[in-house]
């Protein structure tokens, strides 16, 4: 029995945002705090993750919040034509104020706000537990990472901006920004279809988890995002999330799986490194999302 029209509008439906925007606007009041030691630097304050990109569901409690230092940057410019990189090299110097101090100087900061029994220090992320008024969030300590097509010394700033995130497991390169909008672009040409289906997909995975259909942990809420992405346009029906749904699966189960694209365009979606999802757990998933379709009761 194919799963009713209902159950797909019930799982459509997006999670509490008042809670995440009130602990969105606490914890970016703290990391903005005029007293702390880099306030003279140039940083910058910003949502990502499900709640930022309006894809959050019932059940989700994390506030993804990104501080990205901005007064110092990597890029991709040693990929690039030596005289670029001369150029590059004869406009920007070394910085005098390092990572490692910004990253102590903002979990100093939260654990002055927050407390040292709430505030823990991870590998990727700085969290912040919840309380009776508050989320529990992630704070992901950041700097800038440039992506350069070509390096023009009249336009130094011309580039793909994404994030560095300096991780014991390998650093972690990625473009929340860039995601952040291309989904929304495609949100606004598929008459508002794709954020509810990517709430479907994700609501289906913690279906198909607690039943025991799928492992936990595979299918991130980030590449869930990317997976359905890479629908196109024509392939959602504007009146019905099943037929849409449908229309996607059946899509994906066709597409040329090398071609599928992250939705920062930066990366393709299937792969082995730390931005990518690998093609088992690709494929875990949407056998199960098949197998739910096919034994709906």
């Amino acid at each position: 029995m194919a799963i009713p029209e209902s159950q797909f509008e019930t799982w459509a439906h997006q999670g509490s945002i008042t809670q995440s925007k009130n602990t969105y606007a606490t914890i970016k009041s703290a990391l903005e705090d005029s007293a702390s030691s880099y306030y003279g630097k140039s940083f910058e304050v910003f949502l990502q993750g499900s709640y930022g990109n309006d894809t959050n569901i019932y059940g989700e409690s994390d506030v993804d919040v990104v501080i990205r230092l901005d007064s110092i940057f990597r890029s991709n410019i040693r990929e690039r034509p030596i005289e670029e990189q001369t150029a590059y090299n004869r406009i920007f110097s070394d910085a005098t104020y390092s990572f490692d101090d910004f990253k102590a100087a903002v979990q100093a900061v939260l654990i002055k706000r927050f407390g040292a029994n709430v505030v823990k220090p991870g590998n990727k992320a700085i969290t912040i537990a919840a309380d009776a008024s508050r989320r529990s969030a992630d704070v992901v300590v950041c700097y800038q990472y440039r992506t350069y097509q070509q390096f023009d010394p009249q336009k130094p700033n011309d580039c793909t901006l994404g994030i560095i995130i300096p991780s014991a497991s390998g650093d972690i390169i990625n473009y929340p920004k860039l995601h952040s909008a291309n989904l929304t672009e495609l949100h606004q040409a598929t008459v508002s279809m794709f954020k509810p289906m990517v709430r479907i997909f994700k609501n289906m995975r913690s279906q198909m988890v607690e039943e025991g259909m799928l492992r936990d942990g595979t299918a991130p809420s980030y590449y869930l995002e990317g997976l359905f992405y890479n629908v196109p346009a024509e392939q959602y029906v504007a009146s019905s999330y099943g037929d849409t749904f449908c229309n996607g699966v059946n899509w994906l189960l066709k597409a040329d799986r090398k071609k599928l694209v992250c939705a920062n365009w930066q990366y393709w979606l299937l792969g082995n490194s730390n931005v990518q999802w690998n093609e088992a757990d690709f494929d875990s998933f949407l056998s199960a999302v098949c197998k739910l379709w096919k034994e709906w009761k």
